[in-house]
């Protein structure tokens, strides 16, 4: 497939409503949005078909997972094909009855769907019980050819881990796009809110240094509450793109709805990876003890 040296992709984030319809139609006025600005690539935030559900262990938010296809790629296959753009959809993913997922899938410009990928490290802590409604991940880490360029794809969680970065770097993406639902439990923002997010950011960006490539993590945004006893989560925003030096060209505010644009540039990825060759010095001859869980003495 012929690569464009330089290619535009579009971060959208937004607040999500209660009704899954309603969130699919905002989802598709916003990829209308950032079509209009040229964007050629567009990742909505993780789970964007509801509010974070995952804040309680409850049996009913099941009936929250479609299959795939499903009606958000459906529906987002068509606004991909209209618009000329290739889509990140994440997806709460129904894959057998007792079997779920939370995954994304990739739409091309056509509306074809390119493949999918399912998030592989599943979190449990306060306010985020996944483990409780997710099966981990059995895709492996992938890359999609898509009509602007070869992307790579992980999920919220997938953030914090180097391992899943450099895998999927080295399959060849010129950009690694992180659907994420990510925000402070309101009683802590205070004392460790600003914390955690340079934590969060650090280490996103550290993946792009690491391996000679764009970072892109898109969020949501507002504070969401199970019911009105609860503290619920404030959802940080903050989506940002930092290009292969780890430096920061494009962020998104706290609290407002938007769409932050940036471009890859593959021949910046080249000049980086020519100054920097960490990829070329690995000693992959003695790693292997990255495969246990710990080292014991």
């Amino acid at each position: 497939m012929h690569r464009k040296n330089k290619y535009k992709i579009g971060l959208i984030q937004i607040s999500l409503d209660k009704n899954p319809d309603k969130n699919i139609s905002k989802a598709i006025d916003w990829i209308n949005k950032a079509a209009k600005k040229s964007a050629d690539v567009i990742c909505l935030p993780e789970l964007f078909r509801s509010q974070y559900f995952c804040q309680t262990e409850d049996t009913n938010n099941f009936n929250l997972a479609e299959t795939i296809p499903g009606p958000s790629t459906e529906a987002i296959s068509k606004a991909a094909k209209k618009n000329n753009v290739s889509v990140v959809v994440p997806v709460f993913e129904k894959r057998s009855s007792g079997v779920y997922h939370n995954s994304l899938v990739v739409i091309n410009s056509d509306g074809k769907i390119l493949g999918t990928y399912r998030k592989m490290h599943i979190p449990d802590d306060p306010g985020y019980f996944e483990k409780y409604y997710f099966a981990p991940g059995d895709l492996g880490y992938k890359n999609f050819d898509t009509s602007s360029g070869k992307i790579g794809t992980l999920i919220c969680w997938d953030q914090w881990y180097p391992e899943a970065a450099r895998i999927t770097a080295l399959q060849g993406a010129s950009v690694l796009f992180y659907p994420t639902a990510i925000g402070w439990h309101p009683h802590e923002k205070k004392k460790y809110g600003k914390a955690q997010f340079d934590s969060w950011q650090t280490i996103q960006r550290s993946h792009a240094v690491a391996n000679g490539i764009y970072v892109a993590a898109v969020n949501r945004v507002g504070l969401e509450k199970v019911n009105d006893n609860s503290p619920g989560i404030e959802f940080w925003g903050q989506s940002f793109v930092c290009d292969p030096q780890g430096m920061i060209i494009a962020q998104a505010s706290s609290d407002k709805e938007e769409i932050i644009l940036a471009e890859i540039d593959l021949e910046r990825i080249e000049y980086i990876r020519h100054n920097w060759p960490f990829l070329r010095d690995r000693r992959i001859d003695s790693y292997e003890e990255l495969t246990k869980r710990f080292l014991d003495e």
